[in-house]
């Protein structure tokens, strides 16, 4: 795609960028009053039924995800127009979620800057080895980069480490604006925890929150990591990076069934997003349908999406996602030390 292509592209999507203000009021109504209420009705049914309270904590579940993208397009100034409005919102749905509004900002934005580049890999992303990159790693290097592709880490500790270490704590040199509201969303989050094991005892609690919260937090990051890891996905060095290349081609359209696209905010059009990051989710279908370009972007389905399971290490040379198993033979002819030249993916015997 020339320059001048990837220029009106750009354009093309701009109408659909900015808030509506009442439409942003109106998915705050029909997301934060569901959630109470479904979180209310979990606690309620507890004298019914373990599994009508565990039910309705899935339902809980999905409006959180819902406000996670309100927090999200908050943080890119997207939500409103108002910057102190998208501040406040984002602080309170930051509570919600246990996301530090200020901190997040920082990561998301660089992964916004930096998607896609094989040289600025580290913030804000899943970590993504290249296959040179895995083979030339020490064993201890190879198991801890296994250990964390491996699905029952990722998407079963995942989501307790990113709610109770990642986010409560502020990064090294991160500046007082930064570190004052994290401090003022953990707080937060403690006095209004404490509260609510005061007024109805720890277990129930526990039997509440913890579902959804971990089920939130898994499909939040399963979302996250299938629309950036798909077998094609756009990879490239820094002097070969481009930005629009790396929203439309380094990121998937993830088609869901309707029920569940609203859930979570339309953030299937995630090339859309890359692209234009101030068009807000209630917006990112209108821009999809209205540009015939983006509608060529990579599509996957919940069916299609669980073959991403296996894509484990970035191939420089075919540009695609193998598995561990693709590159076994590599490690074996290490391990014997028949030396190899460098040539990526493809390594040839001496």
């Amino acid at each position: 795609m020339s320059k001048q292509k990837q220029a009106q592209l750009r354009k093309s999507v701009t109408p659909f960028a900015g808030s509506d203000k009442k439409a942003s009021i109106m998915q705050l109504i029909n997301t934060l009053i569901p959630f109470f209420l479904t979180w209310f009705l979990a606690y309620q049914s507890l004298a019914v039924s373990i599994w009508l309270t565990l039910a309705l904590t899935v339902v809980a579940a999905g409006f959180v995800i819902r406000t996670f993208i309100i927090f999200h397009d908050c943080t890119h100034g997207s939500f409103f127009k108002s910057a102190k409005a998208n501040r406040i919102v984002g602080t309170i749905t930051g509570v919600i979620t246990l996301f530090a509004f200020d901190k997040w900002k920082r990561d998301h934005a660089i992964h916004h800057a930096t998607s896609s580049n094989l040289d600025k890999r580290g913030t804000g992303d899943v970590w993504v080895m290249t296959v040179d990159e895995y083979v030339e790693a020490s064993f201890w290097g190879r198991m801890a980069y296994r250990l964390y592709r491996n699905p029952i880490v990722m998407f079963g500790l995942g989501p307790i480490f990113l709610f109770l270490v990642s986010n409560r704590f502020n990064r090294k040199g991160a500046k007082r604006k930064e570190r004052m509201n994290t401090y003022l969303i953990n707080g937060s989050v403690a006095v209004i925890y404490a509260l609510l094991i005061w007024a109805i005892g720890w277990q129930a609690f526990v039997i509440v929150q913890a579902p959804i919260l971990f089920i939130a937090g898994a499909s939040g990051i399963w979302l996250f990591y299938v629309q950036h890891q798909f077998e094609d996905s756009y990879f490239e060095n820094e002097d070969e990076w481009d930005f629009v290349k790396a929203a439309v081609d380094g990121s998937s359209y993830y088609k869901l069934p309707k029920v569940m696209e609203w859930m979570t905010g339309s953030i299937g059009f995630h090339h859309v997003h890359h692209l234009s990051p101030r068009v807000p989710n209630y917006n990112l279908e209108k821009a999809h349908e209205s540009t015939p370009p983006l509608q060529q972007a990579t599509t996957i389905t919940l069916a299609s999406s669980l073959k991403s399971i296996r894509f484990r290490l970035y191939d420089e040379d075919n540009k695609t996602f193998v598995s561990f198993k693709e590159i076994k033979e590599l490690l074996r002819k290490r391990k014997l030390g028949i030396q190899m030249t460098p040539g990526r993916s493809s390594f040839q015997e001496k």
